[in-house]
Formats: C-alpha cells, sequence, structure tokens
C-alpha cells in the first residue's frame, strides 16, 4: 500500500464534490466516453518466492532509499505467537533482507509517516523505526480483535480497519478512536485527499470528512482485501481468494487477474505510481507476484 497522497487528489476530490450534488451521471458519461478504448491489461514482470505467507506489500521511496516491504504472518492470522515478521526487497524482486524486523505475531496492512513504519498486528499498531529497522512502541488499541488494513493521511492521521469487529479506527494526535462503526467486514484502506477509501466485504465506498458515505462500486465476487489508486480516479482492488480488479471511476470493474482455481491468493496489493506497477502478495504461495498494469 501506498501511503502517500496521490497526485490526483484534487480530481477525486472534485469528481466526490460533484456525485455528491448528484451530477454523478454526467460526469461518469464523460469518462465512459474518454476511456471506452482502454481496456487495462497486466505484463508478468517478476516473481519472488521463499517468503512467509506474505500478507501485504508496501513501495517505499525515500530519495535513493527504495524499497518493497512486506508483511508476513508465518504462521496463524490470528494468533500471538511472535513468529510475524517483516521482509524487504528490492523494487526488482529481489529479497534482501527476509527478517528485516522480527517479533512480530500476524502483521497485515502498513503505512509510513515520517520514517516510521506502522504495521497493525491483530490488536495493536506496532511502530517501526526505518532507519534502525527497531521497533519503537506497540500502540494497543481496545476493543481490537483483528486489525487488518493501514491507510495514512497528509497530515500523519493513521486509519486502521479491524475485519471481525467491522470497525475503521482513528490514530490522532496521540489519541485513538472508533473512526467508523458498522462497516460490514472492513478491510482495504486508501487515504484520498481528505477523504477514506474503504473495502467493505464486497463493496466499494469512499467516506468523506462527514463520514458520509457513498458507494464507488459493488459485486465483487470475493471479499475486498488491497485497494490502491492508480490515477484518473481509478482503483486497482484485490480479494483474497484471487481476484484482482480494475475499478474505473464510473464503477465499471475490469477483472485482471482470477487464480482462485489456482489457489494462488491476491492479498493486500502495492502500487508504485512511477513505474504503474502492482505488487501482490500471494500469501499461500510464500510469493509476490509484480506486474505492470498497461491502461492504453
Amino acid at each position: 500500500m501506498l501511503t502517500s497522497v496521490s497526485s490526483n487528489k484534487n480530481e477525486v476530490s472534485n469528481v466526490i464534490s460533484l456525485k455528491t450534488l448528484g451530477l454523478s451521471f454526467l460526469l461518469s458519461s464523460l469518462f465512459v466516453t474518454s476511456l471506452a478504448h482502454a481496456q487495462p491489461t497486466l505484463e508478468k514482470l517478476w516473481l519472488a518466492e521463499g517468503l512467509n505467507i506474505p500478507e501485504s506489500v508496501l513501495v517505499y521511496r525515500n530519495g535513493k532509499t527504495n524499497f518493497l516491504f512486506v508483511s508476513q504472518i508465518n504462521g496463524d492470522a490470528s494468533t500471538v505467537d511472535g513468529n510475524g515478521s517483516i521482509a524487504r526487497l528490492t523494487l526488482d524482486g529481489e529479497v534482501d533482507e527476509p527478517n528485516w524486523v522480527t517479533g512480530l505475531n500476524a502483521p497485515k496492512g502498513m503505512g509510513v509517516f515520517e520514517g516510521k513504519l506502522y504495521v497493525s498486528d491483530i490488536n495493536e499498531i506496532v511502530v517501526i523505526d526505518i532507519k534502525s529497522a527497531q521497533i519503537e512502541k506497540r500502540l494497543v488499541v481496545p476493543g481490537a480483535v483483528f486489525l487488518n488494513d493501514i491507510a495514512i493521511d497528509a497530515k500523519g492521521t493513521l486509519y486502521v480497519s479491524d475485519t471481525r469487529t467491522n470497525k475503521v479506527h482513528r490514530y490522532e494526535k496521540g489519541l485513538l478512536d472508533d473512526y467508523l462503526v458498522k462497516v460490514e467486514s472492513a478491510n482495504g484502506l486508501k487515504v484520498i485527499g481528505p477523504n477514506l477509501v474503504v473495502g467493505a466485504g464486497t463493496h466499494l465506498y469512499l467516506v468523506d470528512k462527514s463520514k458520509n458515505r457513498l458507494q464507488i462500486a459493488a459485486g465483487f465476487a470475493q471479499g475486498i482485501d488491497g485497494i490502491e489508486s492508480i490515477g484518473k480516479g481509478d482503483f486497482l482492488v484485490s480479494c483474497w481468494a484471487g481476484l484482482l480488479y480494475y475499478v474505473h471511476l464510473n464503477g465499471k470493474m475490469d477483472l485482471l487477474i482470477d487464480s482462485q482455481k489456482e489457489g494462488i491468493n491476491t492479498a493486500d496489493i502495492g502500487f508504485d505510481s512511477q513505474t504503474q506497477t502492482v505488487f501482490v502478495p500471494n500469501f499461500a504461495k510464500n510469493s509476490v507476484t509484480a506486474y505492470k498494469v498497461v491502461t492504453n
């Protein structure tokens, strides 16, 4: 998951305002026309193997320091066993540090802010200093059962979903609260400007700063896992069971991957906007696959 606010945030914010005013049909029609001939496809770039139940991929770019962080459960996804870790890969798929940080339980979603890596880990948020690769603190989230994805806005406000309690928690200025409740099977999160995109079961919602919910798309064949903004108001959305969708601004969905029969999971994806590359953790296959996203 990328955690920086995308360059198209103003565009998407404007889109949201128009939809709120009931002009979604006109806007969608314009985009349907402009994208009528765009058939997104994937080109496989590489496969990195030898991981330990990779759940999430995060692209980290900081000047000349460019990595992929991969959360590794290495056990049961809800068990406190101390087996979890974070791996560090190059952008070319080389496993640089298979156990860059250890001592976690079942780490899942990740986000970066000001040199710190934030990781969801069952009922707590683990804060890791990237420079030293050391765990700095563990923030226990009261009532949490199965913390999943993380998203961070430009000011450092952190959002973390709990799939079992149907909540999205917020960590802001040192305080934790229940930001959203009754979000069915809350999982994937993505910050777009002042808004939060949430994957809730088979529905993709946009939540504005007043907590109004707007449905972006619905009808995914499995529960949503990862969400990435790809520009033009479009998204890549993964479903853990083995599905990856391209979701257009108007709600149209193109299925890019269906590897359910092969048992190849598509868990919490990461996306590199500079190279238009999506990184797919294959979970039970202990691998990550990289694909170039081609939209024209």
